[in-house]
């Protein structure tokens, strides 16, 4: 096996994967004459090498295969990919962000191959919440909490790192769910989404929980630290009724 680099869905680390993290099974399923050809079934797994996570991630596959010169099966094209462990690609999302948004984002992933339009459904609930969590606007609608959250933003009147551009962002996601959460009034006319539409919506999700929530948890722990440094000059000072030296003055 070649080495390959491969980021852990648990812990988010980068590495590259050697023969000893690195098992694969690939059988022959005889199912006689299909339209498929020769069907083969791959089952491979992947150890992390971080030592803080040491997970297994493991994933079923079921595709067309062919024979080498040498007799063995080759994997050539998948038909279906089953994520066993973990069962979605979802990202581990920081304590900090609320549960329900959290649930929100991780169904999304889940489904994003099996109901692509239930996915942006959910991605746009999960949008939701979130700008009724971190901005505290809530209204009856999303357009009508999106509208006041551009207002906020075209003001300078938003929350830290709510910009105009993303809040251009989460009204295309709220159009895109809609399909999913409105049936249209033409029940002829089907729009659909697909998985690769549904992604983008969901690393939207993630994009604004590292601009949101991350960056304000990063500031907030930046300003403690701060304090913290200054509450301890300030008793050290009023221990021994000196000044504290500092470098710089």
């Amino acid at each position: 096996m070649n080495e390959f680099n491969w980021t852990c869905p648990f812990c988010q680390n980068a590495q590259t994967v050697s023969d000893n993290k690195y098992a694969e099974i690939l059988q022959q399923l005889y199912v006689g004459e299909n339209k498929h050809g020769l069907v083969v079934q791959r089952l491979f797994a992947i150890g992390c090498s971080n030592p803080k996570c040491k997970d297994v991630s493991i994933v079923s596959e079921i595709g067309i295969g062919s024979r080498r010169p040498n007799g063995n099966l080759k994997f050539d094209d998948a038909i279906s990919t089953h994520r066993l462990r973990p069962d979605s690609f979802a990202k581990p999302l920081p304590g900090f962000v609320p549960k329900p948004i959290t649930e929100d984002y991780t169904e999304a992933c889940k489904i994003r191959d099996l109901s692509p339009k239930a996915s942006a459904t959910l991605s746009r609930r999960c949008l939701q919440g979130m700008i009724r969590d971190f901005c505290g606007i809530s209204k009856s609608r999303l357009i009508d909490e999106i509208r006041e959250l551009r207002v906020q933003a075209v003001t300078g009147k938003a929350a830290s790192g709510v910009t105009l551009e993303s809040v251009e962002a989460i009204d295309s996601v709220r159009e895109v769910g809609n399909i999913g959460a409105h049936m249209e009034k033409d029940i002829d006319v089907i729009v659909d989404v697909d998985p690769n539409e549904a992604q983008a919506l969901i690393e939207l999700i993630e994009m604004l929980i590292d601009e949101w929530y991350v960056a304000r948890e990063v500031r907030n722990a930046r300003l403690a630290k701060v304090k913290a440094i200054a509450d301890e000059k300030k008793q050290l000072k009023n221990n021994t009724g000196e000044t504290p030296q500092t470098e710089g003055g």
